[in-house]
């Protein structure tokens, strides 16, 4: 089931609930990369992340929303140039390598091809470059009602979005959870939201958060292999000119070369007959 990308802008921007877990994330994400980092690169975000992305703008070098055939596509952001763009879930425009940081958001749980996702993922993003992924939390609330968009597709536990990353080559460097209050639209809760977040890793065995996010590197190693050798140069190979020298005649001058000596011989020879 994929959603509707006129639901997720309602939620994440007309209802108070949406933009207090828009608020939540989007904190989250800048504790992990502060603006200031961002200097110069290139980002991007797939599926409906680009509310996570706004810090961004004034200071990557390119800030791509990319959002899935399926979902449909909205132009962000409001009152400036457009950076969305409509892409196939395992075919996205960027070229390989390309990307310094990616957040997915709404994005892996609805995909029909988590696997072919992830791989698109791996390919766009250059060496070393980073993504972090929110999904909903297999054990939370959020994913056991479907008045928000965390209700829909597939739900994950830590380690089974750690593990599905991991199989496409990525590496683990860090995870966590969020959203500690209930999905309820209650002043109380979204009032005391920021209170339940400060605490809410404290008691997680009491209230259980409703997203599970990890960040996730790109990382090249050097190939090794029976096939692929370093060879040195021996010292004595590199000096053999100088080791064994091969003298050579000079007609001009008369050198000593081998003509040379044996022209020394007979002379020595004639004077050894010479009358004395």
């Amino acid at each position: 089931m994929h959603h509707d990308v006129i639901d997720l802008r309602r939620f994440y921007y007309s209802r108070s609930l949406g933009r207090v877990a828009q608020r939540i994330l989007r904190d989250k994400l800048i504790t992990n990369w502060p603006a200031e980092s961002i200097t110069g690169m290139s980002v991007a975000g797939y599926g409906f992340a680009v509310p996570m992305l706004r810090p961004y703008l004034s200071q990557a070098r390119r800030v791509t929303g990319l959002m899935p055939g399926p979902q449909g596509v909205m132009a962000w952001p409001a009152g400036m140039a457009n950076h969305s763009v409509l892409c196939d879930e395992t075919a996205w425009p960027l070229e390989t390598g390309s990307l310094d940081r990616l957040v997915m958001l709404h994005g892996l749980e609805t995909s029909d091809h988590p696997a072919a996702l992830l791989a698109e993922a791996w390919r766009v993003l250059g060496p070393g470059g980073r993504m972090v992924v929110m999904v909903p939390n297999r054990a939370g609330l959020w994913a056991r009602t479907d008045n928000t968009p965390f209700g829909f597709g597939r739900s994950y536990t830590p380690g089974q979005l750690q593990r599905q990353a991991e199989g496409t080559g990525f590496v683990t460097e860090r995870s966590g959870a969020a959203i500690y209050i209930p999905p309820s639209d209650r002043r109380f809760w979204l009032r005391s939201a920021m209170w339940w977040e400060r605490v809410g890793g404290k008691i997680a065995s009491m209230l259980v958060a409703g997203v599970t996010w990890a960040e996730f590197s790109k990382q090249l190693h050097a190939p090794v292999g029976p096939d692929r050798r370093l060879t040195v140069p021996s010292p004595l190979d590199v000096l053999e000119g100088i080791a064994r020298p091969r003298p050579k005649r000079d007609p001009a001058a008369g050198g000593l070369g081998g003509q040379g000596m044996r022209g020394v011989e007979e002379r020595m020879s004639q004077s050894d007959r010479a009358p004395r």
